[in-house]
């Protein structure tokens, strides 16, 4: 009876015989150019950098805040920082500013205004542009690359071009000064951003969700519905602040389309505190800083949604 020989495995010069250096590999692969780890701690000009960005948006807002508790006399005679050297103008900050500022302007009906001029301009683009956005990205019509161009070659157009014609037609329809027409303007300015920002994130998700929703026999609502909005929440509200920030803080469309009156909203009544000599610019300070505070609240709230957007099919595997 002959016997079995059992030939040994030939090595490749490239591999290592040693376990233990081969699982250091995903180390090394984790690894940078010059041997630093990708997820380690940033160098200390990185740390530098950042620091002095975000202390130039924070002192703006600082100075902002402490301007609007002095006196209209301290404010002109010297700067806000002069607190810091002249410890005793502490003792002067007040809150009148804040009283004179809800006294001279609506302002609590300016802001239940501009609420309902913000929601609105913020949540329809969205809804409409999701539709739109799958409909570029996962379904087969005539055209769809051209009408794709047509939609982005939109943002090139400025907005003021389509200021007079807007307003005839909104005149002849008879909404001009209503919450309604400052919603369509707003999201038609909106409408060609959305749709580009939200079809490009929904192209880098997996398609074989998509197929295996087909399989089960679901449909192109209940595909779009319970699977890529889900999957889409980073790049929603990404839009979403782009657009809440830019319509709360809009002066020019609400004064073409709405203008003075019981639908003005918050920067139409700031506006209304300065006086046509510049009489009680004091108030601005107070006034700007009340119109502040919702913003920021709806950025801190939706930061880390901002972020994955912004990031979200930056880098693949």
């Amino acid at each position: 009876m002959s016997q079995s020989t059992t030939v040994p495995p030939v090595s490749n010069p490239g591999q290592t015989k040693d376990p233990s250096t081969r699982a250091l590999r995903p180390r090394k692969a984790a690894r940078g150019g010059h041997g630093e780890d990708v997820g380690g701690p940033a160098p200390i000009w990185v740390r530098v950098v950042i620091g002095l960005l975000c202390l130039a948006w924070i002192l703006p807002v600082f100075g902002l805040a402490v301007t609007s508790l002095r006196d209209r006399t301290d404010a002109a005679a010297s700067g806000w920082w002069t607190i810091f050297t002249s410890p005793s103008q502490l003792s002067r900050l007040t809150v009148q500013n804040y009283v004179e500022v809800f006294e001279r302007a609506p302002m609590a009906q300016a802001f239940v205004n501009s609420l309902a001029i913000s929601i609105p301009a913020t949540v329809i683009p969205i809804l409409i542009a999701a539709f739109a956005a799958y409909a570029f990205t996962f379904m087969e019509f005539p055209f769809r690359n051209l009408l794709l161009v047509l939609v982005v070659a939109l943002l090139v157009v400025p907005n003021q071009v389509a200021f007079a014609p807007i307003l005839n037609i909104y005149g002849q329809l008879g909404i001009n000064g209503q919450f309604i027409a400052v919603w369509g303007a707003h999201i038609g300015f909106g409408m060609s951003l959305a749709i580009y920002l939200i079809r490009n994130y929904m192209a880098t998700l997996p398609k074989e969700i998509l197929e295996s929703a087909k399989i089960d026999g679901a449909s192109h609502f209940q595909t779009f519905w319970k699977l890529i909005i889900p999957m889409s929440v980073p790049a929603l509200a990404s839009f979403a602040i782009f657009q809440f920030l830019w319509v709360w803080n809009d002066l020019l469309v609400a004064l073409i389309f709405i203008g003075p009156g019981p639908n003005q909203p918050l920067t139409l009544a700031l506006n209304s505190l300065l006086g046509q000599q510049g009489q009680g610019d004091q108030l601005l300070t107070a006034g700007a800083f009340f119109t502040m505070i919702l913003p920021i609240i709806v950025f801190l709230s939706l930061q880390r949604y901002f972020v994955r957007g912004l990031t979200a099919g930056s880098v693949k595997g």
